[in-house]
């Protein structure tokens, strides 16, 4: 059974080998305290202890959670990958597709966008690690990305309401309705692919190259290929 770093570093007793800071060690709490009790009968000293034990106890052990020392670092961009690099995407719907980048996003994915006009891809968040970045660049000179274009930016709307079981029952077999595209979103992807298709029709052939789909042949490999 495969184990986690955090349980190897527990169960190997990892933590008493390290480096204890310079700081003198707080004096320990004793258990107990002795304490002068007035009254004839009260045998003058009495030990009391310093934490008051619970009234209660659970019935069953709960279990608490391992605290996490990991820290959260923003996902380094490849130096292959710049704005208006042409990418190729390797997976999800639009794959074998070629893309313009954009700029990446507070979460480590990138923005990217076909232009819609050319190939069909839309403006789109991808992770780095399902693209091949190719020495084919697009000047992006003219080309303005809004600051609202962020993660939230693809947020899908959740609409709750109350409904009932048969309801749900009678509703599965009937096919879904398609929502309306925003004509907010619909605006932004025309401006910005308006200024990306003007410098791509300065280059020859540059429109074609997005335009076309990628792909292996037999007896090719992606790690021989030059792109």
């Amino acid at each position: 059974m495969a184990r986690s770093k955090e349980l190897v570093f527990a169960k190997r007793g990892l933590y008493k080998g390290l480096k204890k800071s310079e700081k003198p060690a707080a004096a320990e709490t004793p258990a107990t305290v002795e304490k002068s009790i007035g009254g004839d009968k009260n045998g003058g000293k009495r030990l009391v202890p310093t934490s008051k034990a619970p009234r209660f106890y659970p019935a069953d052990d709960v279990r608490i959670p391992k605290k996490s020392r990991k820290t959260s670092k923003p996902t380094q961009l490849r130096s292959s990958i710049t704005p208006g690099t042409v990418l190729i995407l390797l997976a999800g719907r639009f794959r074998g597709k070629r893309v313009v980048f954009l700029k990446q996003l507070e979460s480590g994915l990138l923005l990217v966008t076909g232009p819609f006009k050319v190939n069909g891809v839309p403006l789109r968040r991808v992770n780095q690690a399902y693209v091949i970045a190719t020495t084919t660049s697009v000047d992006l000179a003219g080309v303005k990305v809004d600051d609202k274009i962020n993660d939230a930016y693809f947020a899908k709307a959740v609409t709750k309401g109350p409904r009932s079981a048969e309801a749900e029952f009678f509703e599965g077999g009937k096919p879904k309705a398609k929502e309306a595209f925003p004509e907010s979103k619909s605006a932004d992807q025309k401006e910005i692919d308006k200024a990306i298709l003007a410098s791509v029709k300065k280059t020859e052939n540059l429109g074609k190259y997005l335009a076309a789909s990628w792909g292996l042949s037999k007896g090719q490999f992606p790690h021989q290929l030059v792109f």
